[in-house]
């Protein structure tokens, strides 16, 4: 489909997604955001839904702006995706060691490594810059300063939540390894640090909802959060780039005889800020739930821990401000798929995947989830189908 275009008080709300399939706090949050004296486009994805000050699946457009909880708090969050030489041929008839070897690899929920991963023991691992990165550190926000170690000890790890390591087949038979994550505790301590700092700025009080709180250029206040933003970008990166290396370790050492080789990554955040500029206009992009989809960007837009994920590539789309959905996007709160479904659906709903099936993780349920072939037909414009692939291993934490 091509967008829909609904009035906004400042600038058009242009959606890629049915408007009367959007939950009533969802529009109003968009009716919101576009009401922001310094918006100059708003764009929704077809994964929308509520969130926190902004909706999920938002591209948000700003002059001289940005709202901290419009990139939302897991700052960062991404995905990585790798093609690797294994074919189905090569899997065993039982995936439960290979499942329980990647969950000993890779520390999941709140779990941290021991010691921090020194990047150093990955051939060819590409981290340039690992010791500026920490360096900047520094300069973080003060409050936040003490976690440093625990920083350093969460670099490649999971999290909770919807993160989730993946091994799937691709139409041809291709074995694929993926991951979703972010940045981990350090960018949420950031991120709600720099939401309180925007909610006290005088600038601020005229908004409609103190959660659309923003700093404005040329303040002290812009350019800390500018910093911390980027430096929890970059750690987002560098955590599932470290991840990547470890899941590849563990596929070296259990397909030792079919001797695996992996193709270049593909990598995407969807949660971030970035420096872009349209019609003339040097604008501050701001994608919650949303990837960059410039023309030949290649990106990674999954479904649920039972459905398939898309491996893509961007059509350049300047009225989306060039991009697309990070996902299918839920359907249904956590709270709300808990109530609905049981561990017997979540078994039934899994089959033929080798996960998780218990009550910690009903609320990621495949059916709390839109239709993720649906999204991808509702973003024909935006996206080009590149591979599809399907799970059959989930490692969530």
């Amino acid at each position: 489909m091509s967008y829909v275009e609904m009035p906004g008080a400042r600038v058009p709300i242009r959606m890629w997604a049915d408007p009367g399939s959007v939950e009533e706090g969802a529009l109003q949050q968009l009716r919101n955001v576009a009401t922001l004296p310094w918006i100059r486009g708003l764009a929704v994805m077809p994964d929308v839904h509520y969130g926190k000050g902004a909706t999920v699946g938002s591209v948000i457009a700003m002059q001289g702006a940005v709202c901290p909880a419009a990139v939302g708090v897991d700052i960062g969050c991404g995905m990585s995706a790798v093609k690797t030489s294994l074919t189905a041929n090569d899997l065993p008839g039982d995936l439960s060691r290979l499942r329980s070897k990647i969950e000993q690899a890779i520390p999941v929920g709140r779990g941290m490594h021991d010691a921090p991963v020194e990047p150093g023991r990955f051939h060819g691992l590409a981290t340039g810059g690992w010791d500026d990165f920490w360096g900047r550190f520094d300069g973080v926000a003060e409050s936040v300063r003490f976690r440093r170690e625990r920083a350093g000890r969460q670099m490649g790890t999971l999290g909770s939540g919807n993160h989730y390591c993946e091994l799937s087949l691709d139409t041809a038979g291709s074995v694929w390894l993926t991951l979703h994550s972010g940045s981990r505790n350090i960018g949420k301590e950031l991120a709600e640090h720099h939401i309180g700092v925007a909610q006290s700025l005088p600038h601020n009080r005229g908004v409609v909802d103190r959660d659309l709180a923003v700093f404005v250029s040329d303040t002290p206040q812009m350019a800390a959060y500018r910093h911390d933003l980027y430096w929890a970008q970059q750690y987002a990166k560098y955590n599932r780039t470290i991840m990547m290396a470890l899941l590849k370790d563990v596929v070296r050492k259990e397909f030792k005889k079919a001797k695996p080789a992996f193709e270049e990554e593909v990598s995407c955040h969807h949660n971030y800020v970035a420096e872009e500029r349209y019609e003339g206009m040097d604008l501050l992009v701001t994608r919650k739930g949303a990837i960059r989809a410039g023309s030949g960007d290649l990106g990674i837009i999954p479904g649920s821990m039972g459905t398939a994920t898309y491996i893509v590539k961007g059509l350049g789309n300047e009225k989306a401000f060039n991009s697309a959905s990070h996902g299918a996007g839920r359907r249904m709160s956590r709270s709300a798929a808990k109530r609905r479904f049981s561990t017997k659906d979540l078994a039934d709903q899994t089959r033929g995947v080798e996960c998780r099936k218990d009550s910690g993780v009903v609320d990621e349920i495949p059916g709390a989830y839109k239709n993720i072939d649906q999204v991808m037909d509702q973003q024909r414009d935006l996206v080009q189908v590149v591979a599809k692939l399907k799970q059959f291993i989930c490692v969530k934490g």
